[in-house]
């Protein structure tokens, strides 16, 4: 019952942290109807949580021995154009959106079609800079790449969880320094997941149980413990106070707490409380995750895919918008079921809905839209739509993205890449039945906003 359990939380994992795997230190004992706390083996959690996440990823042709061997990864930041400027380019004229918007007790709820403003998926993306290399210079290789946090002057912070540090680049890509070690003490690093930049430091989530902060030149400046708290996904803000996602063992309710906290770990405001897989009552694969990321504001984008909705709450906790959308749900498939039943252990239950969520994730970039990943892709390839809102929550476009995109800064969209042999390159490529997605060599002159 331990593996089953476990299984299940590495699919959560996933869910919780962007791909990135962390350990866990609870889970259910071997009878389902104890509610036992016991210690869970950390290396098949560790295994398992990396197994969905290629699966979700759809990078499950790479072996987990060349992962292990190799240090190829390609890290690819591409140019974001606005939208609005590419369309009036191309001599379109603004269409118009078809949604409603209203003010409900001070709150603006914001109701999107099915249909975004513009019909055509019309996105370009320029390729400035790749950072990586699968032989050569040690300080341009890396092996396993789990988070990318970037600096107001554009400094590129790499978190690579398998080796435990932290490679910064230049906006220009030049290597500058390597912080962190492997270890528990002072300036170490243990199973890092996340990063995130506040009040100009470098904040380290390790192992669901402490950060590590660091002034962005690389010096170590102090710990800071979770305490009691369980925190699967954390991120701070930018006065300090901690946003995270606890994962709770209740033997009543497996539930996920969303919430804010300060630095000490005190209680500031709940956000949202949703479920966890439950082993005893047999497992959902494509069970719907709360997920959340913190705007340039404070406010916190939070969402809970059961529904197409999507909330933002202000430094406060008071909800001052809810972003709502239109959608056909898209229908989890026979080889999606299989592919999550291979190499199971055999007393794993699964619950397999007809439907997927409303949507997978999302991402925020700098000037308020909204990127959210949804199930739909194109036939045949591991390339998802994802839907554009604007700064008011209108649905703008959606467009069909092949790269997985990290942080959007400043017009230029991040984004981690790999092929067969572990990396991949930004290339011209075409859409199948859809009109062209292009990947420009050279600078449109078009106006970035």
């Amino acid at each position: 019952m331990t593996s089953f359990l476990s299984k299940s939380f590495g699919l959560l994992v996933f869910w919780l942290n962007f791909g990135n795997p962390v350990h866990f230190t609870v889970s259910v004992g071997s009878t389902p109807s104890s509610g036992t706390i016991i210690a869970p083996d950390l290396n098949y959690l560790s295994h398992c949580a990396i197994n969905q996440i290629e699966a979700a990823w759809g990078q499950d042709e790479i072996s987990k021995e060349d992962k292990m061997k190799n240090k190829n990864f390609i890290f690819s930041i591409a140019l974001f154009l606005s939208i609005f400027i590419i369309l009036f380019s191309c001599g379109k004229q603004k269409a118009k959106w078809q949604g409603t918007i209203e003010v409900v007790d001070g709150m603006t709820v914001v109701k999107n079609p099915k249909e975004p403003m513009y019909g055509e998926d019309v996105f370009i993306l320029e390729e400035e800079l790749s950072i990586g290399e699968a032989e050569g210079r040690e300080e341009y290789m890396f092996s396993q790449i789990r988070h990318i946090t970037i600096s107001e002057d554009e400094r590129i912070f790499v978190l690579d969880s398998k080796e435990d540090h932290i490679k910064a680049f230049d906006k220009e890509g030049k290597y500058l320094k390597t912080i962190g070690t492997p270890g528990q003490g002072p300036g170490e690093l243990d199973r890092p997941s996340s990063i995130c930049i506040s009040q100009s430091e470098l904040v380290v989530l390790e192992g669901a149980r402490r950060f590590s902060v660091f002034s962005l030149e690389g010096e170590f400046l102090r710990h800071i413990s979770t305490k009691e708290t369980w925190a699967l996904r954390a991120s701070m803000d930018s006065v300090g106070n901690i946003v995270l996602t606890e994962g709770v063992m209740d033997p009543e309710y497996f539930h996920y707490m969303a919430k804010k906290v300060d630095v000490n770990m005190n209680l500031l405001y709940e956000i949202a409380k949703t479920p966890a897989p439950d082993a005893r009552t047999g497992v959902n694969p494509f069970m719907p995750f709360a997920y959340w990321q913190i705007d340039e504001d404070d406010n916190i984008v939070f969402g809970y895919p059961k529904d197409y909705e999507i909330q933002i709450l202000n430094p406060e906790g008071t909800i001052i918008k809810k972003i709502k959308r239109e959608y056909d749900p898209v229908e989890v498939t026979e080889q999606e079921e299989k592919e999550q039943s291979e190499d199971s252990p055999p007393q794993i239950k699964y619950i397999f809905p007809k439907y997927h969520s409303a949507y997978y994730r999302f991402f925020l970039d700098d000037e308020g839209r909204i990127f959210v990943q949804t199930w739909e892709k194109i036939e045949g390839e591991e390339i998802y739509y994802h839907d554009i809102f604007d700064s008011d929550g209108k649905y703008v476009v959606k467009v069909p993205l092949r790269m997985r995109p990290i942080i959007c800064k400043k017009n230029k969209l991040y984004t981690i890449e790999e092929d067969e042999e572990g990396y991949q390159y930004i290339k011209d490529t075409k859409s199948p039945g859809k009109s062209d997605l292009t990947y420009l060599t050279q600078k449109p002159r078009s106006q970035v906003v």
